[in-house]
Parts: structure tokens; sequence; C-alpha cells
């Protein structure tokens, strides 16, 4: 089934990926949602918060639909005004977040429907998603606003699980944090499409090893976050506790 047969309504989603942790894989999650997404016919509003603008450089090398916007220099002041502007032609925003502690945090949080963390196998990142958490629980506790949120395990070896994978799993477990089903593998392709642009369905099979399975995992991520975050559930965005 196509993702886009799943959707029902009419509202647009905002998802946001937040880590506090630089290097965390964050912004290939976000370059793999946009693109399949976009590969299944949604209209796809990247609002790109990153410094290093990462996702705006590989746009620019890019021709991978007129259904993918990216608006590049989003800031505190003024991302409200980004989702507004956008809002008539776009089937899901989604929001690269600095990899810091910025006011803008806080601020994209509250207009998001769902907050993606990504962590690799380690404590480093571990401690940059706690962060995120942290803010979550914040905002839940103290004004009422529950965000849904989850985390995605990214660069995740194919072959082997780490121990270090292992205890960032179990430390999830014993918050209860909510983990996807599918991880983001590691993979050559997800590390070339930065450098070529275009998108894993525009890639070249006979030049990337694996490329096949690179565009399954990235097709399950997407359907994974679609059952998740419907567009037709956008009207119960920032849901306030009674």
């Amino acid at each position: 089934m196509r993702l886009q047969d799943a959707l029902l309504g009419t509202k647009m989603p905002v998802i946001t990926f937040a880590n506090t942790k630089g290097g965390a894989g964050k912004t290939t999650a976000v370059l793999l949602l946009a693109t399949e997404l976009v590969q299944q016919g949604f209209r796809v509003t990247v609002l790109d918060a990153d410094p290093q603008q990462w996702i705006t450089r590989w746009h620019k090398l890019s021709a991978v639909s007129d259904r993918l916007t990216v608006v590049p220099y989003v800031n505190a002041s003024t991302i409200e005004r980004n989702i507004a502007d956008a809002r008539p032609t776009t089937d899901y925003f989604i929001v690269d977040l600095p990899g810091a502690r910025t006011s803008l945090l806080a601020t994209a949080i509250g207009l998001s429907d769902h907050v993606l963390i990504p962590i690799q196998g380690c404590a480093m990142d571990a401690q940059g998603g706690a962060n995120v958490l942290e803010l979550l629980q914040y905002l839940e506790r103290r004004a009422n606003i529950r965000v849904p949120h989850s985390v995605v395990l990214t660069r995740v070896n194919p072959m082997v699980t780490t121990r270090a994978l292992l205890a960032v799993k179990g430390l999830l477990a014993q918050r209860n944090v909510d983990v996807l089903n599918i991880p983001i593998v590691e993979r050559a392709a997800f590390r070339d499409v930065f450098d070529c642009g275009g998108s894993l369905h525009t890639m070249d099979e006979t030049q990337v090893s694996n490329l096949d399975k690179a565009r399954e995992n990235a097709r399950l991520f997407a359907e994974e976050m679609v059952r998740r975050v419907p567009v037709k559930r956008a009207a119960s965005r920032r849901r306030r506790a009674a």
C-alpha cells in the first residue's frame, strides 16, 4: 500500500528532529524521511534550523521534486511564520534543529505533532537525547503540554549489535521511552546522497553498494512514521492535559 493511501485527513503534521549533540544522524534521518514521503507523492517542507545547513546544501545540489521545499535559516523568531506561510502547499513539515541547546528547541517542540530523537549507540548521543526528553517532561509537568515523541536508533551496524548499543537500549527501556521499531542502519548510500544530491531513488545501483537495502530501510522508516503521525491526527497537536 502506498503511504499516501493511508492518509485520509487534511491537516499538516509537524515532525521535529532533535538531539542537542551533533553527529547523531539527525540530518540523515530528516533527509530520508523527507525524500521517501516525496517519493510517495506528498508535499514536504523541511525547515532547516541547523546552522550547518546540510539539508539546504544538499537541496541546492538536487533536483528531487517540486514537491520538496527547503526553507533555510529558520530560527525561534521565524519558525511559526515559516509554518504558516507554507501550510497551504504542504502535507508534512519536517524540522531539522541545531545539534545544541538553543531557545529554538522549546519553541519547535511546542509547535510539533511529534518529536523524533535520533540516537546512536553511544553514551554522548544518549545524553544529547536525554536533554530533549527532559525538556519534553518539563513541558508536560509545568505547562500541561504533552507532545508525542519517540527515539529512532541511527547508524546501527547491520551485522553486529555492539555493547554500547545494548546499553543505550537498556537505558531507554528503563525510562519507558518509546523507540521506533525500524532503526536507521549504517549504509554507504546514506552518506553518499549528501555528496551526490538527489535521493536514494535517483542513485545508480551499479555505483552504490546495498542500495536496495538502503531504499527498503528508508521506506520502512517512513511507513512507521506515517502510521504514528498521519495527517488526520494533526488536529490533536499540542494536546493539553485536562
